[in-house]
């Protein structure tokens, strides 16, 4: 029998419907039959980071159980993107829905095709929010917790919560 792993995932869209493309995705996500989604975090609404001029984001994070290891995960999610319609863009730039693999549970890798923990999850009060949500206990690979990274990151960006549920 296969290990069943508790994996994070972040999803984020500032193109169109961004709240219909994360109920997509995440329906996408529970129809596949290695793939489980037991929790969904709230929604938060987010200024872009990077590039700046274009709409807010819609942010999210997706606790799943899966029995697929992080790349066939990672194959799993880019597919997902592409069925939800991402289109390619540029660094920053917008997206109908972004899925990212932020946690996979026993599982620390740095190659050029897969970084976990991702590694800008820490600086990105985006991530962390939602995270929070779902997991707040989590302690980054450094020792600080999921609170303390939030509170060295308050005032840094806008971002609100969203009464919108995935």
């Amino acid at each position: 029998m296969t290990a069943t792993h508790t994996a994070y995932l972040a999803l984020g869209s500032n193109v169109g419907d961004r709240l219909s493309h994360f109920r997509e995705a995440v329906q996408l996500l529970r129809t596949h039959e290695a793939i489980s989604v037991p929790r969904v975090s709230g929604v938060y609404e987010t200024e872009p980071v990077g590039v700046r001029d274009q709409p807010w984001f819609l942010n999210a994070v997706v606790e799943i159980s899966t029995t697929l290891p992080p790349l066939d995960l990672l194959s799993e999610v880019k597919r997902i993107e592409g069925a939800v319609g991402r289109t390619p863009t540029y660094r920053w730039g917008p997206r109908e829905i972004d899925l990212d693999i932020l946690l996979y549970e026993g599982v620390t890798c740095s190659d050029e095709v897969l970084t976990i923990p991702h590694p800008r999850m820490a600086e990105r009060l985006f991530v962390l929010l939602p995270l929070r949500d779902l997991c707040p206990e989590w302690v980054d690979p450094r020792g600080k917790s999921i609170e303390r990274l939030i509170g060295e990151l308050e005032g840094t960006a806008v971002v609100r919560s969203c009464p919108q549920a995935v």
